[in-house]
């Protein structure tokens, strides 16, 4: 079951996020370290969760949240016609059941039920090939590449910027 979550599913999404940052630091910009160290996390994902243009969608099975993915929609007046997806993650024991496709294809049918919108931008770590390619099926093409994105133990990584135009 996918639903836009809400303020009172924060501490559900605070834990898969604390997962997600743990288990796959590369493919995201906050830390885990970063994330940990927030003061009242579950009041300030809690708020977000509330905003207008933040569409949090979230996988459950048997009632436990196992996946999620955010969709921002800009609101500054020359960018408003743009959405960004972020945070997407799916439990890894959970990956391979369509799950991830599912919250994409759930953001991209918010995105072009919202009439204003006419692309949804993304970044991903040129290394998550598995990811890369889910959003290549869903329509997404890449638009350029960002050498030495992310800095992680002195290890960089390249991001590819894609886009979705709807």
């Amino acid at each position: 079951m996918i639903k836009r979550l809400k303020p009172a599913d924060a501490a559900s999404y605070w834990n898969l996020r604390l997962e997600a940052l743990k288990r796959h630091p590369v493919a995201f910009l906050t830390s885990y370290e970063e994330a940990v160290q927030r003061e009242n996390p579950l009041q300030g994902v809690a708020a977000n969760l509330e905003k207008e243009e933040n569409y949090t969608f979230g996988a459950f099975e048997n009632g436990s949240l196992i996946g999620m993915v955010t969709l921002l929609i800009e609101t500054r007046e020359k960018i408003k016609h743009k959405a960004n997806l972020f945070a997407m993650y799916v439990s890894t024991e959970e990956r391979g059941k369509g799950i991830g496709r599912a919250l994409l294809q759930e953001a991209i049918e918010k995105a072009q039920a919202l009439r204003e919108i006419e692309q949804i931008n993304l970044s991903v770590v040129k290394t998550n090939t598995r990811a890369s390619h889910l959003y290549q099926d869903m329509g997404f093409r890449s638009f350029g590449t960002e050498t030495n994105a992310l800095k992680l133990e002195d290890v960089y990584y390249d991001e590819d910027h894609m886009v979705l135009f709807i």
